[in-house]
């Protein structure tokens, strides 16, 4: 027989590619559980899914059966070894939990990083040249916009930026800026082997943080990082900076930010992640020197097949292989 995989959600993009390269290695299940309490019955012994060797996750099954926390690891059957979530990012995945029981998780990273780069340079600009508010004066029946001598607008030549992370997405990210003519500084643990060459890093975060006329954030959301950019880092940048965060809304302290905002030490604010999302603070709506997106950075067709591709390429690999390409490091 062939080893079972447990489809939790739906294949929006990749449903050939599932028929073409997996489906002839692996018995593909598609997930009929429509509660958390009959998912978890139907993973234990005797159930429609007891003997499946891997899973696909995709985030929107949490809307059936909840996240994959560690009590939804803990149920998975003792055959299972390998769980694939579609996403660069898996703070929802209780990946410790995994570890212990010897279960590989692994994610998408690459996958996301033109969509989320493009989203990232679209706040850049936004931001920059307070693009949003001219937008919302246009839509309330205005057209001509603020002065410039009244403004805080600015061109992108000129202006330092640093960028926190320097992975694939942010490798991405300055591909795209380099020809806006910006200074360009990143911060990590340590020097990223991929950064470019014209890239300055910088060790020291407070450093960064001082130098820099726009803060770009780009890394992951973990226990190490929550909170990362508080009240002393917002403090530490320079009065009228702009802080732009594809990353996850919990890496920044949302009210450190808020109140550095409404006292102007910080110019503006370009977000596409939020700490309660799917709720945004109302005074970071009502402000219109900000701009605001519903964490759509991998909201395209192209983003979203890639990942769904690559999810299933680390399940095929494991069966294959004994590993997906894509192990998370707390699993390696």
């Amino acid at each position: 027989m062939k080893p079972r995989i447990l489809i939790m959600g739906q294949l929006y993009w990749a449903e050939k590619d599932c028929q073409e390269f997996l489906s002839p290695i692996a018995d593909i299940v598609h997930m009929e559980s429509e509660s958390r309490e009959e998912l978890f019955a139907d993973l234990a012994e005797g159930g429609r899914y007891s003997d499946i060797v891997g899973v696909y996750h995709e985030h929107l099954s949490a809307e059936r059966v909840g996240h994959p926390d560690e009590a939804m690891i803990n149920a998975l059957p003792k055959t299972c070894r390998w769980f694939a979530h579609k996403g660069a990012g898996y703070d929802s995945v209780a990946v410790h939990a995994a570890k212990a029981r010897d279960i590989g998780v692994s994610n998408t990273p690459g996958a996301v990083d033109e969509a989320t780069a493009t989203t990232a340079v679209f706040l850049l600009i936004a931001t920059v040249r307070r693009f949003s508010a001219c937008e919302a004066h246009l839509r309330a029946g205005g057209f001509t916009p603020m002065p410039a001598v009244e403004s805080s607008a600015h061109d992108l030549s000129g202006r330092t930026i640093g960028i926190l992370g320097m992975g694939g997405i942010g490798r991405r990210i300055v591909d795209y800026i380099r020809p806006f003519g910006m200074t360009m500084m990143y911060h990590n643990r340590r020097p990223s082997p991929v950064a470019p060459e014209d890239m300055a890093y910088c060790s020291d975060l407070y450093e960064l943080l001082a130098s820099v006329d726009i803060l770009m954030i780009s890394i992951p959301l973990s226990a190490a990082t929550r909170g990362f950019i508080g009240e002393k880092e917002i403090r530490h940048m320079k009065k009228g900076s702009i802080i732009i965060n594809t990353a996850r809304g919990p890496v920044v302290d949302e009210e450190a930010m808020i109140r550095a905002l409404q006292d102007g030490h910080l110019g503006s604010v370009g977000l596409d992640v939020f700490v309660k999302e799917p709720k945004v603070d109302q005074r970071l709506i009502d402000m219109p020197n900000v701009t605001l997106l519903p964490h759509v950075g991998t909201e395209n067709q192209d983003a979203r097949r890639k990942m769904e591709v690559l999810a299933l390429t680390n399940l095929r690999d494991y069966i294959v292989k004994g590993v997906g390409p894509n192990l998370v490091p707390e699993c390696r």
